[in-house]
């Protein structure tokens, strides 16, 4: 993904919370490779996904323009939630590494955002990309 400006403070250097961003987009465009549309999870199955917890480690700045490559990998999946490992690099020879972070994402019932269980299919797609 590109940085573009609204992504960055007064000097272009991307803001720090930016980054949650841009790995929410890639945990949803993971999801959408696989074959599920969050709203069509809602509508179907009457779930959400939602951050449980994350913890991210700033290496480098991105600055306006950068062009990123954001990787997602689940490493632990529970009843209900999945843990992602995410990296944000900058592209280009050498991919020059800028945010590692883990995410925690928890499955909830969305009539009542209480935690439930990851539908079967959902877990199935998740284990043959593993």
């Amino acid at each position: 993904m590109r940085v573009y400006y609204e992504d960055t403070d007064s000097g272009g250097v991307v803001y720090y919370a930016n980054y949650l961003r841009f790995m929410e987009r890639a945990r949803t465009e993971w999801m959408r490779v696989l074959g599920f549309e969050q709203d069509e999870l809602l509508d179907r199955d009457g779930i959400l996904f939602a951050v449980r917890s994350a913890s991210l480690d700033f290496l480098k700045p991105a600055r306006f323009n950068d062009l990123l490559s954001v990787s997602c990998d689940v490493v632990k999946h529970g009843r209900a939630s999945l843990t992602f490992e995410q990296v944000i690099a900058r592209d280009g020879a050498g991919q020059d590494l800028l945010c590692t972070g883990q995410v925690r994402i928890a499955c909830l019932d969305a009539a009542g955002f209480q935690p439930q269980a990851i539908p079967e299919y959902i877990l199935k797609e998740i284990a043959d990309v593993r």
